[in-house]
């Protein structure tokens, strides 16, 4: 019997501000860097082993934020569990894809990228390219590029979320803040922006 995402529980708390806006920055710039259909980021959730959308880009913004799954199941789930990026061109051919939790989310990808966001050893969760251009997913290259992308994601998630609560979210002297601003520059420079 297929198991469906599952709308997140009420009790669970939602990321502050800072951390959504952030994640949906990643989102929003991973799709424009591989000119994808859609882009994720699920963070694991351990103790109840599932993947939770925490910012979504294209196709099922609109529903798919707070939706879990399984953390054991599908491509994510391997990504999550191997601590590997994997692209897979075509996802009909693929025995990881699992067509189930794509149909449950009302969008099943041809093709997609995913990358682990780690942060010292400590996998926290999967960034998510689906669909995109046959040119960004070409070789090594972009699936490193993917990688260090995601690298930088999960290090600017640790920075936010290791220093809350703070008593002003952008005090100019706040070192979290003084971090972040490093790595969005560091990524702007990679992107040759």
């Amino acid at each position: 019997m297929a198991q469906t995402i599952a709308p997140a529980v009420s009790a669970v708390p939602r990321p502050d501000p800072a951390v959504a806006e952030l994640l949906q920055s990643v989102v929003d710039t991973a799709r424009a860097i591989f000119g994808a259909q859609a882009s994720s980021i699920m963070l694991l959730d351990a103790a109840a082993d599932e993947l939770i959308f925490e910012a979504v880009s294209g196709q099922g913004q609109e529903f798919l934020v707070g939706r879990r799954f399984p953390a054991g199941r599908g491509i994510a789930g391997w990504v999550a569990a191997s601590g590997e990026p994997m692209v897979v061109d075509d996802l009909h051919e693929s025995a990881s894809f699992d067509r189930d939790i794509a149909e449950s989310t009302g969008y099943v990808p041809n093709a997609l990228m995913a990358a682990p966001l780690i942060r010292r050893d400590r996998v926290l969760g999967v960034l998510e390219v689906l669909d995109p251009s046959p040119q960004a997913r070409s070789g090594l290259p972009e699936l490193d590029l993917l990688g260090l992308f995601a690298r930088q994601a999960a290090v600017a998630l640790h920075v936010l979320t290791a220093y809350a609560p703070r008593p002003a979210p952008y005090a100019p002297d706040d070192p979290s803040r003084t971090e972040l601003l490093r790595l969005l520059s560091e990524a702007r420079r990679l992107l040759g922006e």
